[in-house]
């Protein structure tokens, strides 16, 4: 004769504490050990048809949450192992892929705050924000200005780069590899 729904899940919720202990035995983390008890325990009421009464339904509960426990470490393995190789080939690509740029070199960082230097302070310090990843209206804020006015700046800024760093220009471009 099998055990009555509602019989049977109380009967499952007073091993819970129990469960618990056994989980954070496994687990060394309480959050993890509550979840692998919770999962244990909605294997148990999905699977409670299959449960024959006169067994031993403490030992089916631990036996559910240590193959739980089990499984879920053996997909936490795979997919690490499964990371790191996709992680490794996609390493090789870049690698194998990898071009330098010789601008880096031909550009001298003297020249560039050279050029920076010759900004005015209108259009020094909005752009200077912005390059360290201010955002538009944080900028006007801080300089109690519209925003239109500190994305012209901005732009006025990066046009005045371009003319004083022209001497590099044809440095950065791509070039075609055929």
């Amino acid at each position: 004769m099998k055990t009555a729904p509602l019989d049977f899940n109380h009967q499952l919720f007073t091993f819970k504490d129990s469960l618990q202990k056994f989980a954070f035995h496994y687990t060394k983390d309480q959050e993890e050990a509550a979840d692998l008890v919770q999962e244990t325990l909605l294997k148990a009421i999905r699977y409670a048809k299959g449960f024959e009464e006169g067994t031993n339904l403490k030992s089916w509960l631990f036996t559910i949450l240590k193959n739980t426990f089990l499984n879920n470490y053996k997909k936490r393995v795979r997919l690490r192992c499964y990371m790191e190789e996709t992680f490794n080939i996609a390493m090789n690509d870049v690698h194998s892929n990898i071009t330098y740029n010789r601008g880096e070199s031909n550009c001298n960082l003297a020249d560039i705050h050279k050029a920076l230097d010759n900004l005015s302070h209108e259009y020094y310090y909005p752009f200077i924000k912005y390059f360290e990843g201010f955002k538009y209206h944080e900028i006007a804020e801080e300089l109690n200005i519209p925003i239109g006015t500190v994305k012209t700046r901005i732009h006025m800024a990066r046009i005045a780069l371009k003319k004083n760093l022209k001497m590099f220009s044809g440095q950065f471009r791509v070039k075609n590899a055929s």
